[in-house]
């Protein structure tokens, strides 16, 4: 692993100047703020005096490793909002914002006297992101939102999978990661909009349903065309061959994709069958994807063979698409990962230092920066009392939900 990265508060980034305020909880909202903190946005986290953020109950051998990744670059505030004075923190602060972040109930905000309407009463051109699991409009806005209910729905579990097994879900937060991404997005061009539009803010509404349900490709028209869903393929492609992970002599793996005639005539020849090229099973794409099993059973005796160390040299040197199937803990000393910096060493201040994603993506002229730890409970509470204007310290009361 390279030199540790330690934090620069004094840095800046390309969206210094802009002030988030976060109310939101777990992933999706995080994820949101996590990418605009990296890039220099002044991020306030609000949170329950003594519980905080339920992300930070993701934890591993008692650390919270997702809390320390994800919430890096931000300050956090503790506040009930619903004792007077947490309140009136949490109005004046948010007076001082561009963009607030929640993701409550559809109606909570409204319920609590700080809806939209009264909040641009107060700052015109605030950017308001709302996230919740199905919208803030149509017949389930109020059911329960959870990413796995999301990713169930949404047609891609369906899809992810082996013919033989059960639907998929994936292993992580994917509907709240990928809806996060779309959220970082849609606050950039609404503070564009607001820029360009005489300071005029608006309500973004995100739901984790239609990022994830985005991700499926064509499927909806697909359907329409043929009158039935995408069969789950296993690591296959249901529209283009060969595409497959393939075992290695030594137990590990290597990723294969042939999606241009050309590369597929290739791996052909590699393997040793150039005679596949004139084979009518595998002549063009439409008859590779309709005879890919006999065309794996081929390509695999071939890979069985060989390790994955010369399996890689061999096709590498072929100009063949192939490449090695990592876990992290193969890519945390990997030549690639290390020359790039995709992961990098920051320091920590329980651990000494901890692995984890580098700012994404290189800004070449007002690069993203890591400022900041991950927050403590409150940490910042009268740094930000004092930005201001508060005096005395608030009373550390309870939320309630």
């Amino acid at each position: 692993m390279a030199d540790t990265h330690h934090f620069a508060p004094d840095q800046r980034g390309p969206l210094d100047g802009v002030r988030i305020v976060d109310m939101s909880r777990l992933v999706a909202g995080n994820m949101t703020t996590h990418v605009l903190a990296d890039y220099g946005a002044d991020v306030i986290k609000i949170e329950r005096p003594g519980k905080g953020d339920d992300l930070r109950n993701w934890r591993v051998d008692g650390v919270e490793v997702f809390w320390k990744v994800y919430a890096r670059n931000k300050r956090s505030m503790s506040l009930d909002i619903h004792e007077a004075e947490g309140r009136e923190v949490l109005l004046r602060l948010i007076d001082t914002a561009q963009v607030l972040v929640e993701n409550f109930v559809p109606g909570t905000l409204e319920r609590w006297g700080i809806g939209p309407e009264a909040l641009h009463a107060r700052n015109p051109g605030l950017v308001i992101l709302r996230v919740s699991g199905w919208g803030q409009t149509g017949p389930w806005r109020l059911r329960p939102g959870f990413g796995t209910l999301v990713e169930a729905m949404s047609g891609w579990a369906f899809m992810n999978g082996h013919a033989d097994k059960p639907p998929t879900l994936p292993p992580l937060a994917l509907a709240d990661m990928i809806a996060g991404l779309y959220g970082s997005a849609a606050i950039l061009a609404a503070l564009r909009s607001v820029e360009q539009g005489g300071g005029k803010g608006q309500v973004i509404d995100l739901s984790l349903f239609e990022p994830i349900h985005a991700m499926i490709g064509a499927e909806a028209a697909q359907i329409r065309l043929t009158g039935a869903p995408t069969p789950r393929a296993g690591n296959q492609s249901s529209h283009t061959a060969p595409r497959n992970v393939y075992q290695c002599s030594d137990g590990a793996y290597v990723a294969m994709s042939g999606s241009m005639q050309s590369m597929a005539e290739r791996i052909f020849e590699t393997i040793g069958h150039p005679e596949l090229k004139a084979d009518p099973r595998f002549v063009d794409n439409a008859a590779r994807v309709a005879n890919r099993d006999a065309l794996d059973a081929i390509i695999a005796a071939f890979i069985i063979t060989r390790s994955q160390a010369d399996n890689l040299a061999l096709f590498e040197a072929a100009g063949v698409t192939v490449g090695p199937v990592c876990s992290v803990a193969d890519l945390l000393d990997h030549p690639f990962v290390l020359g790039r910096e995709a992961i990098v060493e920051v320091e920590d201040r329980d651990l000494g230092s901890l692995p984890m994603h580098n700012i994404i993506p290189r800004f070449s002229v007002t690069p993203g920066a890591f400022r900041r730890p991950a927050p403590d409970i409150g940490e910042h509470n009268e740094e930000i009392r004092r930005e201001l204007g508060f005096g005395a310290r608030l009373k550390a009361v309870e939320v309630s939900s």
